[in-house]
């Protein structure tokens, strides 16, 4: 635990916006940064945060991240659901379930006009649910995995240009309609 206060005190202050201002640092600064302080235990969990959760439930050994991969998880489920019903396709959660919250995002989201303005949606959605999981110890190690994510996605999300997503977005619309 006294290595997480050596940790946490070298982590940079940042803001996560869609403005183009650098981060003060790097995932892998970051990542770089955990392996000289936490254990290999610890890095083994840190090894699969991610913003794109696994498809199979497993345990990582962190409540925290294993929260977060359920709550993303049942994010992408509702968000493939409700393509599935615009396609008047057949959807399967399986023995999933998808919190009301998370398909209340979906649904605002698919309900905007432009990609982009619904990936910035979602992803204040998904800084609010990490914001809501941080824990009040600033210090703990799930403090350390909640800047890891908050990190992950400030960087994603000043990767976006507008541009090149109407692009990416028409073409793939376009194959989607050739596949029907």
């Amino acid at each position: 635990m006294s290595n997480q206060y050596y940790l946490v005190s070298q982590l940079p202050g940042f803001s996560v916006s869609d403005d183009k201002t650098v981060l003060p640092i790097t995932y892998e600064y970051y990542y770089d940064l955990c392996s000289r302080f936490l254990s290999k235990k610890e890095m083994k969990i840190l090894d699969g945060l991610s913003l794109e959760p696994p498809l199979e439930d497993s345990k990582t050994g962190s409540a925290f991240v294993d929260e977060w991969n359920h709550k993303e998880k049942s994010l992408r489920l509702a968000l493939a659901q409700i393509r599935a019903l615009r396609m008047k396709k057949k959807f399967s959660a399986g023995n999933e379930s998808i919190a009301p919250d998370a398909v209340q995002a979906a649904r605002t989201a698919s309900g905007m006009d432009s990609p982009l303005a619904a990936e910035q949606y979602l992803n204040q959605y998904r800084l609010s649910v990490i914001e809501s999981m941080r824990p009040t110890d600033g210090f703990s190690l799930d403090a350390v995995f909640s800047y890891g994510l908050k990190l992950r996605l400030a960087s994603r999300m000043k990767k976006f240009d507008e541009a090149k997503g109407m692009a990416s977005y028409k073409k793939i619309y376009t194959r989607i309609l050739e596949d029907q």
